[in-house]
């Protein structure tokens, strides 16, 4: 660590800023602070960069946080924008990509879920993920997939919209059972006029935008109207139509009474040096949710900081509502027009907050304080767990473990994981998955063996400085704001990069005595003996609170069932088999279908590709007759007997 000099409250490091701070500009744009290693310490931005960057090596009374992260800078890298709204963009594309150690990070959700209604001549009301597209209709984001699926299955209810994929909706000779439990008006066999089902799909979209009001007394004309001309069946549906709105609105938990509003609700609570942002979102009106987000690297930071930050790494690139409500202060005008740049309307950004949304902050607060509260008693928890695992192993310094588990039906497409439980938690972006080939099919020690190899080679063969134990890593110092997480990336991965340079501090290995000698080869071979084993072999009749922990010298001993280091492991090992046991199932899936068409002869990538996409899958292709198969572009009615034949 470099050498650190305080004088006159101004903090020194053996870097010397005056070169490249003499050529700094007086203009807009992003810096990033390197140390030794070319680690990303930091990345901000400045309205002018030349006064920004020396401000850090001219400030007093800078936080402890802020003295230690200078103390590391030995190069700065800059870049100029055109806007400070620019320079805004490039920093947080930055924070999100790179990760540095001393900037607030937020978990990134590479989506959030909507409810969409497609462009057709009958429309699909369906869920999706993802970049809207401009041919359909797109209502929301919701905070998450529950609320999305819930609001569809109630406009089933209410008007019946199909939610069937256009290949089995064109391919439709019968009503389905959705037609039959009346959650659906069966436009696929012509049950329905076009003009009654677009009317229904106008009612679904004034609903979802929160127009209650006009919905229900459209219903109720159309009802009266049905009535007076004696169509009593159309009006005894359109009755039934008005009472299950009746029921929807009496689920919301929140309503606004005036008028439409959208809106995202943003609400901090801090405590014990953690913080939770709880996001609330209201769409029509309605509240879809909420959503809390944990920021990592947030330890003793203003309020204000915290929230302009979530804002910023939230809402750029992704659709913003017009208004944001806060219960701390953000007077950044920069980020206000970036955002409704960005969103082509104008966003604001409110901190009063009275009537109808204080009644929105107020839950927030409470929701951010809930959580917060669960989080520090899971921690506490796992806390817990973590020291009495320690003691058990006789391993003060234990932080991070690893462990492996394969998997594979008869030796079929066999696959390995790797999880990581690092700093009180699973670290689900650290997972990894290897895809066993070229050995004998069911060799689950040829499996381990390659898992390990693939998992552990690098790190043997880079120099001795490049890789750290997570524990050396930590000094007593830092230990919360210079951790791993620096080189998280986002989402499993097959096979990592940095993250093959951290020495783990224990690996698990999901099996007994033969699992771990092949384990204990591997390492010997790779030169990384120090590394900790410990293999979980299955108990008496593989019931849980009854395994053992096998060691390398070939001793095995048991832990009480009730013991916390038992369960810690129990964790672990059953979170390595789940995402082993997932990834075998659709790596094996995919497999199975691909080659049920391959072994076809006629039938190459374009015409199998044609084929899944028209009828949705290979079970319906199977299920489909050779006169609909040979409506498939590329498909002959030769070819198509063909199909058929080989598929039955």
């Amino acid at each position: 660590m470099p050498a650190i000099e305080k004088v006159a409250g101004r903090v020194r490091s053996k870097f010397d800023p005056k070169p490249i701070l003499g050529s700094l500009p007086l203009l807009p744009g992003v810096y990033r602070f390197f140390d030794a290693k070319g680690e990303v310490l930091y990345v901000g931005k400045a309205r002018q960069l030349k006064k920004r960057v020396a401000s850090y090596f001219q400030k007093t009374n800078v936080s402890p946080r802020i003295r230690l992260m200078v103390s590391h800078i030995a190069r700065i890298e800059t870049t100029v924008t055109r806007s400070e709204a620019e320079a805004l963009l490039l920093e947080n594309n930055l924070i999100k990509s790179l990760r540095p150690r001393y900037n607030i990070l937020f978990r990134d959700d590479k989506s959030y879920p909507y409810i969409v209604l497609t462009g057709e001549e009958f429309p699909r009301l369906t869920y999706y993920r993802g970049a809207p597209n401009r041919k359909h209709q797109h209502f929301g984001p919701y905070p998450n997939a529950y609320a999305a699926k819930e609001s569809i299955q109630l406009l089933q209810k209410i008007f019946r919209i199909r939610t069937c994929e256009d290949s089995v909706f064109s391919n439709r000779t019968r009503p389905c059972l959705l037609h039959q439990i009346h959650r659906c008006t069966a436009p696929c066999v012509n049950l329905v006029s076009a003009e009654d089902y677009q009317a229904d799909i106008r009612n679904a979209v004034l609903l979802l935008q929160g127009k209650h009001q006009e919905v229900e007394q459209t219903l109720r004309a159309a009802m009266e109207r049905a009535a007076e001309a004696q169509h009593y069946e159309q009006a005894a549906a359109l009755r039934d139509q008005l009472r299950a709105l009746h029921t929807v609105q009496q689920k919301q938990f929140v309503e606004s009474t005036g008028g439409a509003a959208d809106a995202d609700i943003i609400a901090l609570a801090q405590q014990d040096d953690l913080a939770c942002v709880n996001l609330a979102m209201v769409r029509g009106g309605r509240h879809l949710g909420d959503k809390s987000f944990f920021p990592e690297h947030a330890e003793d930071l203003p309020a204000n900081e915290i929230v302009q930050a979530f804002i910023a790494q939230h809402y750029l690139n992704r659709s913003v509502p017009p208004l944001l409500v806060l219960d701390a202060a953000c007077d950044d005008e920069t980020l206000a027009q970036l955002l409704s740049e960005q969103a082509g309307h104008a966003v604001k950004i409110s901190q009063a907050a009275s009537g109808e949304r204080r009644q929105w902050l107020e839950m927030a607060q409470r929701n951010a304080k809930l959580a917060l509260q669960q989080r520090i008693a899971q921690q506490g928890g796992q806390k817990l767990r973590l020291d009495r695992l320690r003691e058990w192993l006789d391993m003060p310094d234990l932080q991070r473990i690893e462990c492996f588990d394969i998997s594979h039906t008869m030796g079929e497409a066999a696959q390995a994981s790797c999880v990581v439980y690092e700093n009180l938690d699973m670290r689900t972006s650290q997972y990894r998955r290897y895809n066993i080939t070229g050995i004998t099919p069911g060799d689950d020690y040829a499996a381990m063996r390659q898992a390990l190899t693939r998992r552990y080679q690098k790190l043997a063969e880079a120099c001795p400085d490049e890789t750290t134990s997570h524990s050396t890593r930590l000094s007593k110092d830092n230990s919360q704001v210079a951790g791993y997480e620096s080189h998280r990336r986002d989402g499993p991965k097959e096979e990592g990069t940095k993250q093959e340079l951290i020495r783990p501090d224990l690996i698990l290995i999901d099996g007994g005595l033969g699992q771990l000698h092949i384990a204990m080869e591997v390492m010997q071979e790779l030169g990384l003996n120090d590394l900790a084993l410990v293999g979980v072999a299955k108990g008496e009749e593989r019931k849980a609170g009854l395994e053992q922990l096998v060691f390398p010298d070939g001793t095995a001993k048991q832990l009480r069932s009730d013991d916390p280091a038992l369960h810690l492991i129990q964790q672990i090992r059953d979170e390595a088999h789940r995402f082993a046991i997932t990834g075998h199932r659709a790596r094996r899936g995919k497999a199975r279908t691909a080659s049920s068409l391959e072994e076809i002869s006629g039938v190459g990538d374009k015409r199998r590709r044609s084929l899944l996409t028209h009828f949705g899958g290979l079970r319906e292709v199977a299920q489909a007759s050779v006169e609909q198969l040979s409506q498939v572009e590329g498909i002959s009615k030769a070819l198509a007997e063909k199909i058929y034949q080989q598929l039955h």
